[in-house]
């Protein structure tokens, strides 16, 4: 399928949108008729809004909070299949892309629960990737992460489907104080992705995702030899078990990734225009993954954390309809460079750099 294209007047707007943003209220007094007066300044809380949109798919831009509970989503309530995310992790500090830390994180992400599963389809799934968190000051890993997911679960009613790990081989040695200073721990190189739904069969077919089968299983395929019989696990390996060709192995919940991509369309635009890209980049063969895995063309994905949207990016190439809501404007804005066959403006990129922008909060 070819990536849908953004439309031009889209691209347009988003050096209105900046125009309006560094138009800000005068701090000195006026004199009206001989009368000092200090102008009041107007904090104005903006509206969930649609930033762009595919064929497929939209981004809002706005708080997953606000945007679940306006009217831009609530005819989709009860028809999504998928809620894929990685929310902001529990880290011990602040983040530039936004992040909550301590006990706080906990009753944020679980309150999260129930307005999920009300979006969710009878047989739908929600995905959450989240890394791990470490005591602050010290070599020992905190449980924030779990008894937030727990809390998630406990707070929304959902069944544990299964449980996934994300193995970075290329990820960089951390923390690095007990890592490469102190040399007592060894990298942290995985983040735990949960699989939940509110009942206990909800779609899935993992011969969506069959990995290719090893050089040693094509050859015994050919063969049609292998020794049968009672393994020392006590499974017993029955005399034509391996002999049907099932078109590739069934993958692991291990997924290997390496997110050190440095020249793809995302990059080269942030590179090019001297803007700070989202730093807690998605590897694109992980919403993959789960998107095939859980969905069929035609079906809804949501991703409420969508920072640089690669979720609603790599649905709109599988062929299915996608939401992405993102609280910080640019890095909404920017995010439509995935989706476009061409650069159709360079205001964008220069308006930033003008600007001195760097690593704007999520």
């Amino acid at each position: 399928m070819h990536t849908s294209k953004v439309k031009l007047e889209e691209w347009v707007s988003i050096s209105r949108i900046h125009k309006a943003q560094r138009s800000t209220s005068k701090s000195t007094s006026e004199t009206i008729q001989g009368k000092s007066k200090t102008p009041k300044v107007r904090h104005r809380r903006t509206s969930p809004r649609v930033v762009y949109r595919t064929k497929s798919g939209f981004m809002i831009r706005g708080s997953a909070e606000r945007v679940l509970k306006s009217s831009l989503m609530a005819k989709y309530k009860g028809k999504v299949q998928l809620i894929f995310t990685s929310p902001p992790f529990p880290l011990n500090r602040k983040k530039k892309y936004g992040n909550f830390t301590g006990e706080k994180y906990s009753e944020w992400l679980a309150d999260f629960a129930k307005i999920f599963s009300e979006f969710l389809t009878e047989d739908g799934s929600i995905v959450i990737e989240m890394g791990n968190a470490w005591v602050k000051g010290e070599p020992t890993m905190s449980t924030l992460a779990l008894k937030a997911l727990l809390a998630f679960q406990e707070k929304g009613n959902l069944k544990l489907c299964q449980q996934f790990i994300a193995y970075n081989k290329a990820r960089l040695p951390s923390p690095a104080q007990w890592v490469n200073v102190k040399r007592i721990r060894v990298k942290d190189a995985y983040t735990s992705i949960w699989w939940m739904s509110p009942v206990a069969t909800p779609k899935a077919d993992n011969r969506r995702v069959l990995k290719e089968y090893s050089e040693s299983m094509h050859e015994l395929l050919s063969s049609k030899k292998y020794n049968s019989g009672r393994r020392p696990s006590e499974h017993l390996i029955g005399a034509k078990s391996f002999l049907k060709d099932n078109k590739g192995a069934i993958p692991p919940n291990v997924i290997i990734v390496s997110n050190t991509i440095a020249s793809d369309r995302y990059v080269n635009y942030c590179r090019n225009r001297k803007i700070t890209p989202h730093p807690a980049r998605m590897p694109k063969k992980i919403p993959e993954f789960f998107i095939k895995f859980l969905t069929d063309p035609g079906d809804i994905v949501v991703d409420p954390f969508a920072g640089s949207n690669v979720t609603g990016w790599v649905a709109d190439i599988l062929g299915r309809k996608w939401i992405s809501i993102e609280k910080d404007e640019s890095y909404a804005n920017v995010s439509k460079i995935r989706f476009a066959k061409s650069v159709t403006t360079k205001k964008l990129g220069r308006k930033y750099a003008k600007r001195g922008k760097r690593g704007p909060k999520k």
